[in-house]
C-alpha cells in the first residue's frame, strides 16, 4: 500500500523547483557525518543485459584527504526530518536550506556518475519524513529503479529507518548489498535525552529482523541455488562518541554486544562534532580524533583477535589511554603473561603480543613447521620486533632489555594522545 502511494504520489516535487545541481550541493553535504560508508563484502557480478558490477574486485576504494571513502555516490534522499535529535545538523528546529531528491532523481545521477566513472556505487540515507514506513518506501523506490528497471547491478547501501514495518525492511534488504541501521548513542539513557523521539527497542528490532533474514536466507539458498540474496554484504551501524559524556567502556560494551546479538559486520564511530547549539550538549566539546582513532583500535581487537571489552576496560579504567595503543596498554597491564616464546606459543597467544598482527601471526605458525625460528628467520620474513621485542623471547633469547612499565610505557607510547594527524580528520577544520 505504502509503496503503490510512493509510486503514484511524487512528494518531493510539491513545489519544490531547485536546480538538481543545488539539491547535490545540499545533501551531499548533509550526507557527510554519516562514516558507516563502506564497499565491500558484497559478491553481485555483472551480467549481459545489465550495468555495472558489486564483486569485491568490481568495487574501487578512493579516499579524500580527510579520509573519507569517496567511491560511492554518498548523499541524502532528503535532509527534511520530524525528529529533532540534538546531536543532528538536520534536526527539525534547526534553520538550515533543506532540499528533496525525488527517488527517480537519485536513480538517474547513480546511474550518470557509474557511466562517467566517477562511482563504483550508491550510499543512501535520508531524513525521516511524514513517518518511518513511509521514508523506507521511498528508499525501496529508488532501490527497485536501478535493479530492475535500469538493470543496475553495482554496490548500493541504504539505511534502515528504525521503527519501519518489518516487511519493508525484508523487501530493501533483497535489493541492496548492504544496510546500515544505526544505534546513534551508545546507552538508552543517552538516546532518551538527545534523542527523545526515537526509541532504543526500535532501533535493535530492526537489526535483529536483518540477522533473522540472513539466516533464512542462507537456509534457502542451501535448498534453491537461484533464492535471491539477502543483504548480501550483511548490515553495519554507526555510534557517535561523546555527545553525552558516555565512557570508552560504555561503547565498547554496547559494541560487544552489537556483534554478538546481531551478528554486524562492523560499528562505525563518529566523534561528536557540535554543530548544533543544544542545552543537552552545552560545555562539550567537540571529541578529540585520538579518542575515536583508540576505539576504532579497541572495536579491532574485539573483532579479530579475541579480546573482550572486559578485558581492555574495567571500572578502575574506564576508558582508553590516548597515548598508546590498546593492545599494548593491555600488555603492559598483563606483564606476568609475557615474554612468549615464538616458537611455542599458540596462535591465540601470538595475537596478544604488541607489534605481532594476524598476518604475522600466520606466518610464524607456518613458518615454524619447519624449523625452530630465529630473530634473523623473524627479519627475513619480515616480522618487526622494533615493539614486539619487549614481550617475546626468540629461541629462549631475549632482546628487549630491562625497564620499568611507566619506561615501557613512554616507549611505546606513539604520540597520538598529544599530536594526533591532523590529515586523519574525518571533519576537516570547523
Amino acid at each position: 500500500m505504502i509503496i503503490a502511494e510512493v509510486r503514484t504520489y511524487d512528494w518531493c516535487n510539491r513545489g519544490d523547483l531547485m536546480d538538481l545541481n543545488e539539491k547535490l550541493q545540499i545533501l551531499t553535504d548533509a550526507a557527510k557525518y554519516d562514516v558507516s560508508c563502506s564497499s565491500s563484502g558484497s559478491t553481485r557480478k555483472n551480467n549481459r543485459s545489465g550495468l555495472g558490477n558489486g564483486a569485491i574486485s568490481g568495487i574501487c576504494h578512493s579516499w579524500s584527504e580527510d579520509g573519507r571513502c569517496i567511491s560511492l555516490l554518498k548523499i541524502l534522499l532528503t535532509n527534511h526530518c520530524i525528529y529533532n535529535c540534538e546531536y543532528c545538523i538536520n534536526r527539525r528546529s534547526n534553520d538550515i536550506k533543506r532540499a528533496s531528491f525525488t527517488p527517480r532523481e537519485v536513480a538517474d545521477l547513480t546511474l550518470n556518475f557509474y557511466k562517467r566513472n566517477y562511482i563504483e556505487g550508491l550510499f543512501l540515507s535520508s531524513g525521516v519524513i511524514r513517518n518511518p514506513d513511509y521514508t523506507m518506501a521511498l528508499l525501496i523506490e529508488t532501490a527497485r529503479i536501478l535493479r530492475t528497471e535500469m538493470n543496475f547491478n553495482g554496490y548500493i547501501h541504504m539505511k534502515a529507518i528504525p521503527g519501519a514495518a518489518k516487511e519493508l525492511v525484508d523487501r530493501i534488504g533483497l535489493l541492496v548489498d548492504r544496510l546500515s541501521i544505526n544505534i546513534e548513542l551508545p546507552t538508552e539513557q543517552s538516546l532518551a535525552l538527545l534523542a527523545p523521539q526515537k526509541n532504543f527497542q526500535a532501533i535493535l528490532d530492526p537489526m535483529a529482523e536483518v540477522k533473522e533474514g540472513l539466516l533464512a536466507n542462507r537456509e534457502d539458498r542451501k535448498k534453491f541455488r537461484s533464492a535471491p540474496k539477502f543483504v548480501p554484504a550483511g548490515q553495519t551501524t554507526q555510534m557517535i562518541i561523546g555527545a553525552s559524556r558516555e565512557t570508552d567502556r560504555d561503547i565498547l560494551y554496547r559494541s560487544q554486544s552489537l556483534y554478538k546479538d546481531f551478528s554486524l559486520k562492523r560499528v562505525y564511530y563518529s566523534a561528536f562534532v557540535p554543530v548544533v547549539a543544544s542545552q543537552y550538549t552545552q560545555g562539550i566539546d567537540r571529541a578529540p580524533l585520538a579518542r575515536e582513532h583508540r576505539i576504532y583500535q579497541a572495536d579491532w581487537l574485539l573483532r579479530f583477535y579475541g579480546f573482550k571489552a572486559e578485558d581492555l576496560l574495567d571500572d578502575k579504567n574506564k576508558n582508553l589511554d590516548l597515548s598508546i595503543d590498546p593492545k599494548a596498554n593491555w600488555a603492559l597491564h598483563h606483564l606476568d603473561q609475557f615474554p612468549i616464546e615464538i616458537n611455542t606459543a599458540p596462535y591465540a597467544d601470538l595475537l596478544k603480543i604488541p607489534g605481532i598482527g594476524k598476518v604475522s601471526a600466520h606466518k610464524i605458525i607456518k613458518a615454524r613447521k619447519f624449523r625452530r625460528l630465529s630473530f634473523e628467520d623473524l627479519k627475513a620474513m619480515r616480522i618487526s620486533t622494533k615493539k614486539a621485542g619487549y614481550f617475546i623471547t626468540v629461541g629462549g633469547k631475549y632482546r628487549g632489555g630491562h625497564f620499568s612499565p611507566d619506561q615501557l610505557r613512554t616507549i611505546l607510547s606513539d604520540g597520538w594522545g598529544a599530536h594526533p594527524p591532523e590529515q586523519l580528520s574525518l571533519w576537516g577544520p570547523l
